[in-house]
């Protein structure tokens, strides 16, 4: 990297907490440290110019940040021992306090000086924030042609503000680079006094979000090098933005460069708020040693973790996309001891982050739901219902919290609006939290009354999605269905830009018409176009189908593989006698009656087909039994990670327990030790269970 990149990446150095600063005010970088007032009118460099002597004064007065260095970059000064007070988001190094009338007295370090400095600022009748007038676009090469110091391009500013303001803080440095020393600082002086110099850091500040990358980067490397304090609201404020910004060459070496300072600087960083705040700041793309390096300073300091630390800590690993289970495990503790009175912004981010980070932690969700289920009459509906979801997205289901939230829903429908049914009909469908419930019928006669009456402006996408819900609990309100059926509106799904997530949809829809016990609603035929078959595993369970061989007695006994109507797909199928007492070869059940025969489903399933730490199968999952049960089959559910963990002789057993019946498990087992001749040790039958 030549000089002048380095230069340029060096001059953004934002570690001002990485050397020992006031010990009455915390310095905390990227202008995260938030006032509790926050004035209209941020009077960014407030009466600067009267504490600009000279050079020493300057030196002095921001000795707390870094000083600029024209060769390789900045150096830090000694530790400040004067009180450093924020005056409109600034920090001043100078002895500060309120006189009796609430006047901010400045105490001169060199000559003893009281001086007053008016903290309200005085909007003149020019001022440019309330001009009306358009002016055209100016460039800042024309700026820099036409003015001859920095206080003409402010002067132009105050006649004429045009959007962006990076171009006067470009043209200002493009003038100062033709100044000599002490041109340069006489200037500088002028310009930090000039009128119009606040108007215009708040105009830069607002216009940080909107503007293009190349206009914020230009203005935070002019601003910068013009020797504004890079302690500055302003400062903060553009260099937050930047690490948000779209990729590009000069992003990335931004980036780049803001890394290798964390890289070099980690160890030193002494506050645990600064070190999530960097941590936050890296990116979520920032190379794995750098992370790591993070989360060993944060493993250190974890013993000085306060409890706003440890509910931070899951959103700071989130944003740099860092699953640290150390971290998360313990701040997961400390979240649980001190649950009583988290504020429900805390427990939303959690989950999220949780989500994000792909973090299950059983004993949390369980401790942070017994929270809300205890205090959930102060809790509000929506508060509630955003946190179902999030548990809903975890895959977690809360038994006492989703039958309160039930409740109250029976008892206050009004409550429900558009988004609030598609929401609830989702979480409740996804988790199959309905099935079984005692007031199972009285809820979902609810949400499809208030469903019906937003028929006349739902849209059919949402209409689709309410009625799919609906489908995966097995209720079948008919005016939902039957707007939903009109031609129109099948035709207008079928040309959506969702076309095959909505014939998806359409087809389970069809397909539960058929199966599902919906007498008033067999008669709809629904043309659509083919839907792919359900794709089989890519790498099917071999362990069943050898368990399966050896206990069935060879590959003939089974079929693997199957495809059925309706475009399911099971494991594997047993063909056996209505009691389940006996195995029938595939051979032999051609010749059979159909009414002898009891077809046995084998599905093989993974974690996330039932509900988080549970055997409670999933929407999805429990529509598919429940059809394939309409279908003549009886289900078997074998847990792929179950059987893996499982010895050869334990899977046997495991698998021969759920395909005989309890009255033929004496007869199977005899048959079985008679079909491994070479083996003399006998079977343990043990009461398995999902």
């Amino acid at each position: 990297m030549n000089n002048k990149a380095g230069s340029f990446l060096w001059n953004l150095r934002q570690f001002s907490t990485l050397v020992p600063t006031s010990r009455t005010m915390r310095l905390y970088p990227l202008g995260l440290c938030k006032p509790k007032i926050v004035h209209s009118n941020w009077n960014v460099l407030n009466n600067f110019h009267n504490r600009m002597r000279s050079t020493d004064i300057f030196r002095y007065l921001f000795q707390d940040a870094f000083i600029l260095k024209s060769d390789v970059g900045f150096q830090t000064r000694g530790i400040s021992t004067v009180t450093a007070l924020r005056i409109d988001r600034l920090l001043y190094a100078k002895r500060l306090f309120f006189d009796s009338k609430h006047s901010l007295v400045s105490v001169d370090k060199f000559n003893g000086e009281l001086k007053k400095v008016n903290l309200h600022h005085e909007v003149s009748s020019e001022d440019v924030l309330t001009k009306e007038t358009k002016p055209n676009r100016i460039s800042s090469r024309k700026l820099s042609e036409e003015c001859n110091s920095l206080s003409d391009v402010l002067d132009a500013f105050t006649k004429a503000p045009t959007f962006p303001s990076s171009n006067y803080f470009t043209a200002m440095w493009t003038i100062a680079k033709r100044l000599s020393d002490d041109q340069k600082r006489f200037e500088k002086r002028l310009m930090f006094s000039h009128p119009a110099f606040n108007q215009l850091c708040e105009h830069m500040m607002r216009e940080a979000k909107i503007i293009q990358y190349k206009y914020l980067l230009f203005s935070l490397y002019s601003i910068v090098k013009l020797g504004i304090p890079q302690n500055t609201l302003l400062v903060q404020t553009l260099l937050r933005v930047t690490q948000v910004m779209e990729p590009c060459k000069n992003v990335h070496v931004l980036q780049m460069g803001f890394r290798i300072l964390v890289d070099q600087q980690v160890w030193k960083i002494e506050d645990v708020f600064t070190l999530q705040v960097v941590m936050k700041c890296i990116g979520k793309d920032a190379p794995i040693a750098l992370k790591r390096k993070l989360e060993m300073k944060a493993l250190r300091e974890l013993d000085r973790f306060s409890l706003l630390n440890s509910q931070r800590m899951f959103e700071v690993l989130a944003a740099m996309n860092h699953r640290s289970l150390i971290l998360l495990n313990e701040c997961s503790k400390v979240v649980l001891d001190n649950i009583h009175g988290c504020p429900s912004k805390i427990i939303i981010n959690i989950l999220q982050s949780c989500k994000d980070l792909q973090y299950y932690n059983l004993d949390l969700f369980n401790g942070l739901a017994d929270y809300v289920a205890a205090t959930f009459d102060i809790w509000k509906l929506k508060k509630v219902l955003f946190i179902l979801i999030l548990f809903e997205n975890l895959g977690f289901r809360h038994v006492g919290l989703m039958d309160l939230f039930m409740k109250r829903i029976v008892e206050d429908p009004e409550s429900l609006n558009m988004k609030n049914i598609l929401s609830i009909l989702h979480t409740y469908s996804s988790l199959n939290h309905v099935y079984k419930c005692q007031n199972k019928e009285q809820f979902l006669q609810v949400m499809a009354s208030a469903l019906t009456g937003y028929l006349h402006s739902v849209s059919s996408e949402n209409l689709l999605d309410a009625v799919y819900s609906f489908c995966l609990m097995n209720y079948f309100p008919l005016a939902p269905f039957n707007q939903l059926l009109q031609k129109d509106v099948i035709s207008e799904l079928l040309t959506s830009d969702d076309m095959k997530k909505n014939v998806h949809k359409l087809h389970i829809l069809d397909t539960c018409l058929k199966l599902d016990d919906t007498v008033y609603l067999k008669d709809i035929a629904l043309s659509l176009p083919q839907l792919p078959r359900e794709l089989p595993p890519s790498h099917p369970n071999a362990k069943v189908a050898e368990v399966l061989s050896s206990l069935l007695g060879g590959e003939g006994y089974f079929s693997k593989d199957v495809h059925l109507p309706h475009s399911y797909h099971i494991d594997f199928e047993i063909r056996m006698d209505t009691n389940r007492n006996q195995v029938l070869p595939f051979s032999d059940v051609d010749t059979a009656s159909a009414t002898d025969i009891q077809r046995v489903a084998v599905l093989c399933v993974s974690r996330s087909a039932y509900c988080l730490g549970s055997s409670h199968p999933r929407g999805f999952l429990a529509m598919k039994m429940r059809h394939l049960n309409a279908m003549g089959f009886h289900v078997i559910l074998v847990n792929n990670w179950e059987m893996d963990k499982l010895e050869m002789e334990d899977a046997i057993t495991f698998l021969k327990t759920k395909i005989y019946s309890v009255e033929a498990l004496p007869v199977a087992a005899v048959n079985l030790q008679r079909t491994q001749s070479s083996e003399n040790q006998p079977f343990i039958l043990g009461d398995m269970h999902l």
